[in-house]
């Protein structure tokens, strides 16, 4: 490459943005673009232990001066890591006219014009030189190519016109190219995994599987973890200079799917380190003795193939807390401390632990020498979930329509994981959908995911925190309460507000209301009001009746309570909604017996968990209840159930609102009078209400089959009408709640 007389720039590297992950570019800033005097899509070269070649854009505003931001195939090829230096010089560059590509995994014969077709497409205007290596996404692992011959040689540019091959036995290829224009489009291609052969020239770098690109959401904890494992193992002298040890282990903590094992995998490969998986539960034995030892060959391989990150996923299963019944756990505990204590004081092997149970861990295990920094690795807010959801969708044909922004806003409480299942059932509903409208293979191809496609498989994905309480996001909005127009606006300023005006309230140093309580009769509307205020906030809803809490076994029912608002933290911004409160939170010290002990401490918990909610401004609780005078008073207080809202039985008005919200998509006849049955409905409730209508139409309904049969009944279904008589019948019948 003759790079070394134009104009060259010194650039820190950095991670890229998450879009450009196997994309061959180089993101700097303008300052650097303009000394290197390069525009958008020119080739530059990366000069690091190896030289690179990656096309240049331009970096975000928000992006410090002196940085180059590359991703981790680019940094594998220029054998760099983050935070390291290296030199950027403008070069130029030839059309390719053949390019020749060896895979690191085997691939059938079958396969070969699908390959070509996919590198062809994935390296189109991408530079690419002799001795890189390649990437096709969505392949994962199997996706990595190493480039053999090129012809020209030297740094050359992929074009339509180029000759895409493939050499399956690792020599210079002879098949037949991808041709001009070729495609693959949305090809799923079959492999089969082992080792492939290299392809000719330097060395290539060593394939990685995960990188930090591949991590969304969790930018400050993979900062942390980079400090405490990376520096260590890739700079040690550094830690001897200042006289002190490195830290042994870092233990991650968090719910299932939010990213520990790929943090874990991600560090290994970045710092080119051996990488031990240890599954908790493969390490234990029923023959005594045979446990200790598989952690024992674990360290000693560990030690042979420094530097290495020994990773126990799922340490719990493995370092439960001891005690004097559970002689095996405690023993292969007691076997991992002395491990980690026997760990060399600057030797090169690091120990990451993860679990979602952290405090079922030996607390001697969580101290420093051991597990020196435990780190958490939470559910993703909003910022994260768009990262992530960048990462899933990059290799993914998205329509216009899709609008990730929104997407990531509208994914409360979803995991890493769980945007992942989003993203692949989303891909799976646009093939179903293009499949049932009789594509063929070719249209299959040019398939795009779309608005609808994401919408449907938002159906069939719920957060993984929330699974067990049944976490749901209703369709009901305050469109279908009728009436009761001040609650709603006392509701939407508690709850949406905060969420909506977070500034004002930081500015102004409010904190919105923790808790609120709906009082009123029977069927006056209060569970639909906490149904339609997280339908109108599009916020995670859990709903929890009250009496289910109640347990009889001692402490299960404040556990119940703990958790329901542990994992309403983990998937904020959430409602809980505890109906019949009056069933859990009696007022204390009026009742005798077991059961009123029971009742007792739940209200204690409640209290203790509530005293929690003035931090956390995205979680907020709703109860509801029709006998506010049996409530505990602690509860009621300001900073608990500080908002009350009476939710009364409608005046005529309310009953004409309540009236147009189930009637007027009815077919009603011109006898029916709303306004009239308004009036003469005193006493009746929302419920009551919805009641009549429902009878009402049943009574419709009943009268048109008799009178049609029922082979008539769908071809007539456009001439009935509910009429008054069916509404007089049906008020007969339904009789007011709230009647004197």
């Amino acid at each position: 490459m003759n790079a070394k007389g134009s104009a060259a720039v010194e650039l820190t590297v950095q991670g890229a943005e998450k879009r450009d992950a196997g994309r061959g570019i180089a993101r700097v800033p303008e300052s650097a673009r303009s000394a290197l005097g390069v525009l958008s899509g020119d080739t530059v070269v990366v000069e690091g232990e190896r030289d690179t070649v990656v096309k240049v854009w331009p970096a975000g505003t928000d992006v410090q001066s002196g940085v180059v931001q590359v991703d981790g195939e680019t940094r594998a090829n220029a054998g760099v890591s983050i935070g390291d230096t290296v030199t950027v010089r403008k070069i130029s560059v030839a059309d390719a006219e053949e390019v020749t590509l060896a895979p690191t995994a085997t691939f059938d014969a079958d396969d070969l014009d699908t390959l070509e077709a996919a590198l062809k497409r994935t390296l189109r205007d991408r530079p690419v030189k002799e001795g890189e290596r390649v990437r096709i996404e969505r392949l994962g692992d199997a996706g990595t190519f190493h480039v053999g011959a090129t012809d020209p040689d030297g740094v050359v540019r992929v074009t339509e016109d180029t000759d895409v091959r493939v050499a399956l036995d690792g020599g210079s290829g002879s098949s037949a190219g991808a041709g001009a224009g070729s495609d693959s489009g949305g090809i799923a291609i079959p492999i089969s995994r082992g080792e492939g052969g290299d392809g000719d020239g330097e060395t290539p770098p060593k394939p990685t599987g995960a990188t930090y690109e591949d991590i969304g959401g969790l930018e400050d904890e993979l900062e942390r973890v980079r400090e405490m494992v990376e520096l260590p193992l890739s700079n040690p002298a550094l830690f001897r200079r200042l006289g002190i040890d490195p830290p042994k282990g870092v233990l991650l903590y968090g719910p299932p799917g939010t990213g520990k094992t790929m943090i874990a995998k991600a560090v290994a490969n970045e710092v080119d380190a051996h990488f031990i998986t240890v599954s908790g539960p493969e390490i234990m034995s029923k023959y005594k003795g045979e446990s200790e030892e598989r952690l024992r060959e674990v360290f000693e391989n560990a030690r042979e193939n420094a530097p290495t990150i020994v990773f126990f996923d799922e340490i719990d299963a493995i370092a439960g807390e001891r005690d004097e019944e559970s002689d095996v756990e405690n023993r292969v505990v007691a076997q991992l401390l002395s491990l980690m204590d026997g760990l060399e004081s600057r030797g090169e092997v690091v120990v990451i632990g993860a679990t979602n149970r952290v405090d079922a861990i030996d607390p001697a295990l969580r101290r420093g020498g051991r597990f020196d920094r435990e780190i958490e690795i939470g559910v993703p807010g909003e910022a994260g979930r768009r990262e992530i959801l960048d990462v899933h969708t990059r290799g993914m044909p998205l329509a216009d329509s899709v609008d990730l922004d929104r997407l990531a806003a509208t994914t409360h409480g979803f995991v890493g994981a769980d945007l992942h299942a989003l993203s692949t059932e989303s891909a799976m509903a646009a093939l179903r959908r293009a499949r049932d409208a009789g594509a063929d293979e070719e249209e299959l191809m040019e398939v795009e995911v779309t608005r609808e496609d994401f919408e449907t498989a938002m159906a069939s994905v719920d957060p993984s925190a929330m699974r067990e309480f049944v976490a749901e996001s209703p369709d009901t909005t305050f469109e279908d309460v009728g009436n009761l127009d001040e609650a709603k606006q006392t509701l939407t300023e508690a709850v949406e507000w905060p969420l909506a005006y977070r500034n004002l309230f930081e500015q102004t140093n409010t904190d919105p209301p923790a808790g609120i309580l709906l009082h009123g009769p029977p069927g006056t509307g209060k569970t639909l009001l906490a149904r339609a205020l997280a339908g109108q906030s599009d916020v995670n809803f859990i709903h929890v009746d009250g009496p289910e809490l109640l347990d009889r076994y001692v402490g299960e029912s404040e556990k119940a309570v703990r958790e329901i608002f542990d994992r309403a933290r983990q998937a904020a911004p959430a409602i809980i909604f505890l109906d019949e409160i009056d069933a859990i939170a009696g007022e204390r010290g009026s009742g005798m017996g077991g059961g009123a002990e029971v009742s007792e401490r739940v209200v204690s918990q409640l209290l203790t968990e509530m005293d929690g909610l003035a931090e956390n401004p995205n979680l907020v609780v709703l109860a509801a209840t029709n006998r506010r005078d049996a409530l505990d008073q602690a509860l009621l207080r300001p900073g608990r159930l500080e908002e009350h809202i009476e939710v009364p039985a409608p005046d005529e008005e309310g009953r004409r609102a309540i009236l147009s919200v189930h009637a007027d998509d009815r077919p009603l006849a011109d006898d029916v009078d709303l306004d009239e049955l308004a009036a003469e409905l005193e006493g009746y409730t929302g419920a009551d209400l919805e009641a009549v209508v429902r009878d009402a139409s049943m009574r419709a309904i009943r009268e048109a089959a008799e009178a049609w049969g029922v082979e008539q009944a769908d071809q007539n279904a456009d001439e009935i009408e509910i009429q008054n008589k069916h509404f007089e019948a049906a008020v007969e019948k339904v009789r007011p709640t709230l009647a004197e």
